[in-house]
């Protein structure tokens, strides 16, 4: 279980240095360089989140959560880390998460299942050595707006503190909306093709 909780920090680390990245240059470069963070995890065989969730068993349900938390553990160091750049991080991240909250829970939701699957058909042919869709699809659902929980974290944890303990409520709801939307992505293949 220990090796569990470490690999999903690191893997947290990975996608909270590539979110970094995008925050520093949030255009279609930032959502390239990304996949930097998705090819780490998936060279490492870190466990992370939407790397896991489309190839998980019955039972492994409270794995998956500890993965989470990891990956939250993750992506909190580097946003701490972020905190002291000179560069205007929290405002944008500030950006993404205004925009995630006008959308809304269920909508964020819904769009968070195109993530999910285009995460775990990325990782499918990762380990088949094959990273072109990994790195297509990273950009993929940057630039669609599909929410990823795991870099969305990442942005939540380096918006300013006062924003979000104004807005935790609703934050909050908006991220479990996320994780479910991004599970269900995740598990579309092996949900619509039963084998």
């Amino acid at each position: 279980m220990i090796a569990l909780i470490r690999s999903a920090v690191m893997a947290g680390i990975c996608i909270g240095i590539a979110g970094f990245g995008y925050l520093a240059e949030k255009s279609i470069v930032g959502a390239v360089l990304f996949a930097f963070g998705l090819l780490t995890v998936v060279s490492y065989k870190l466990k992370l989140y939407t790397g896991t969730a489309g190839f998980i068993k019955k039972g492994e349900v409270g794995q998956l959560l500890l993965i989470l938390l990891g990956n939250i553990v993750g992506c909190l160091l580097v946003a701490l880390i972020a905190r002291c750049s000179p560069m205007p991080l929290q405002e944008t991240a500030q950006g993404i998460l205004s925009a995630r909250l006008e959308t809304g829970a269920i909508r964020c939701g819904i769009l968070a299942v195109g993530c999910g699957f285009i995460m775990t058909t990325a990782v499918t042919f990762a380990r088949k050595g094959n990273n072109y869709p990994l790195l297509f699809g990273v950009p993929l659902f940057i630039m669609c707006g599909f929410p990823h929980c795991v870099a969305d974290v990442y942005y939540y944890l380096t918006v300013p503190v006062a924003f979000l303990t104004e807005n935790a409520c609703d934050i909050a709801t908006l991220y479990l909306s996320i994780v479910l939307g991004n599970f269900l992505g995740c598990n579309l293949y092996r949900i619509i093709c039963k084998e």
